[in-house]
């Protein structure tokens, strides 16, 4: 996820909780976003997007004994230049081994089994140099037929966009099925709200239970959600990040 620096000129209203067309959003069923038998995709960026863009929907279709493929692209490792406390040392002991992620998706209810996870070891911030490669690496790992799972080519974040536009090339090549799940998006001001593409969003519903483990997972990411006050270093996730989490629903564009 993005430091939350970059966040603090985003003051309230924000699209999230004020653009009027949340409420019109057609609903959605799980049931038809994935038809039976098919597999589901989730492309991360960055560690905890999976949990930040659809950790109701990894519940969901958990539930449904759904394949999953789960592909973290990155590892998170350039989140905390300076820190004394995140050094590189800890960083290598929490990020190449993911017990942040891990820890995550137990507390989403998943269960090891429950789905296949490859990670792909490209650079953080960078995202936009390996463009091509990384479409190749995604692709390789899909089949006709899947339902891919993406942050959305226009986010706001370069890593995001990156890995929506290299997602949907490879699902096109490959014949898959690509959907994409806005994150950052959701933070810019109210007056951005015509650059959604309110005709693609679809609403799937999330009961309480699921929307509570979706936040309790995020908190498994200690690393940034903790800032550092003595060094001056922000939380990686700020808070209206975990306050839009509440919201009892994602939104996929189709």
């Amino acid at each position: 996820m993005k430091p939350a620096s970059r966040l603090q000129r985003r003051q309230h209203p924000q699209i999230w909780n004020s653009a009027p067309q949340l409420a019109d959003i057609p609903i959605i069923s799980t049931q038809t976003l994935i038809s039976a038998g098919s597999r589901a995709v989730i492309l991360a960026p960055h560690p905890g997007d999976e949990v930040g863009a659809c950790g109701g929907l990894l519940q969901l279709l958990s539930n449904l004994d759904h394949p999953m493929l789960l592909i973290s692209v990155t590892d998170g490792s350039l989140g905390h230049p300076g820190s004394p406390l995140w050094n590189d040392e800890r960083l290598r002991t929490f990020r190449p081994h993911p017990q942040e992620s891990v820890d995550a998706l137990h507390r989403l209810g998943v269960p090891p089994n429950g789905l296949q996870w490859v990670r792909g070891g490209f650079p953080e911030k960078s995202l936009a140099e390996h463009e091509e490669p990384l479409a190749a690496f995604i692709g390789h790992h899909l089949r006709p037929g899947d339902v891919v799972f993406s942050t959305w080519r226009q986010d706001g974040d370069s890593d995001h966009d990156t890995v929506g536009r290299a997602g949907a090339l490879a699902a096109e090549v490959i014949g898959a099925v690509f959907n994409e799940l806005p994150v950052w998006a959701w933070h810019w001001p109210l007056r951005e709200q015509k650059r959604i593409p309110w005709h693609r969003a679809r609403k799937l519903r999330l009961d309480v239970w699921t929307t509570a483990r979706k936040r309790h997972a995020m908190h498994a990411y200690s690393s940034q959600l903790n800032g550092e006050p003595a060094s001056g270093i922000a939380p990686l996730v700020p808070r209206v990040i975990l306050d839009r989490m509440g919201m009892p629903y994602e939104i996929v564009f189709i």
